[in-house]
């Protein structure tokens, strides 16, 4: 079976998964400070226990935030001037995936108070945004490598619908009250072949195709129709790009030395469990997941760890 095939059947497979209900699950993001976070204030009063009752008097921030999903650090907040505190400020996690290029040294985060699902929207937004650079430079590198004009022109389309991606997103962080955050990516340089294929197997083959599977997950989950109608949209550009990653690899490892091959395919493996660890570790509270239609952290540990197993299994796979 070809590797194209083996991946829209893995997908396809898994999406049927999408009736799940949805908890939590969000945006990550890898650059120069490694932050992922973010802070939303919740009125204590809307909080609901494991049980569905209200948190017990005297509660500290740690445990209010845990029936959020969030975590420290936290603090309680007094909105109103009063002697008691009425809200409580946690810090989120996120988890989306997508081709990130080397130097991206902005974290898509946006300044002062707006809506999670706002952030949320912003963070995917940069990351679109930022994928745009990837290609373009993955563009050039190919076909300095000599690389087949296919994988070439594929690579000049990804760019250009990275930017239709991007526009997108932008305008539900905005419909959410988030502006675009700045992205900011270092100056490139050029690259061995290897260096090329490691970032390839990490970027594309790992996060890239995760990215695709979310993508057709909010699809077909999200609360918010339009999150729905813009993903739709979205997630068939997603897996052409992640098939294009799986191409890549198969031409590049064809060419590199046995021990240069085996750091790719190293790195490949360490970044499939990095995105089970991420996948098990994000959080989000429930209206925002909802309405995202993004999965709960065992339901995309579940998805991350039978898309590895799966791709894994169709290692000799023809591109």
């Amino acid at each position: 079976m070809s590797r194209r095939r083996q991946l829209r059947r893995t997908l396809s497979r898994l999406l049927l998964l999408a009736p799940v209900t949805t908890l939590g699950a969000g945006c990550d993001y890898t650059g120069c400070d490694g932050k992922n976070t973010h802070q939303e204030t919740f009125v204590i009063a809307d909080l609901r226990s494991s049980d569905g009752g209200t948190p017990p008097a005297g509660a500290s921030c740690e445990e209010l935030c845990a029936t959020v999903g969030g975590s420290a650090p936290c603090s309680l907040v007094r909105s109103d001037g009063g002697v008691t505190a009425d809200q409580v400020k946690c810090e989120v996690s996120y988890l989306c995936e997508g081709r990130r290029p080397e130097g991206l040294c902005s974290d898509g985060a946006v300044a002062g108070q707006v809506p999670m699902l706002g952030a949320l929207f912003a963070k995917m937004a940069h990351l679109e945004a930022a994928s745009v650079p990837a290609f373009e430079r993955l563009a050039e590198e190919l076909a300095a490598h000599g690389a087949p004009h296919r994988l070439v022109r594929a690579a000049r389309r990804a760019a250009r619908e990275e930017v239709r991606h991007a526009r997108a997103m932008q305008s539900l962080a905005a419909r959410h009250g988030a502006p675009m955050p700045e992205v900011s990516v270092a100056p490139f340089t050029a690259r061995s072949l290897e260096a090329l294929a490691l970032e390839n197997a990490v970027e594309g083959c790992v996060r890239e195709t995760f990215g695709a599977l979310l993508a057709g997950w909010q699809a077909r989950r999200a609360g918010d129709v339009a999150v729905r109608e813009a993903l739709a949209t979205i997630a068939p550009d997603e897996l052409r790009h992640a098939e294009l990653s799986w191409a890549i690899h198969a031409w590049a490892l064809d060419r590199l030395a046995p021990e240069a091959r085996a750091r790719v395919e190293e790195a490949q493996r360490e970044a499939w469990l990095a995105l089970e660890r991420e996948s098990a570790e994000s959080r989000l509270p429930e209206h925002v997941a909802r309405e995202a239609g993004l999965p709960a952290p065992d339901v995309a540990l579940q998805l991350v760890r039978e898309l590895a197993r799966s791709l894994a299994a169709g290692g000799t796979a023809r591109a």
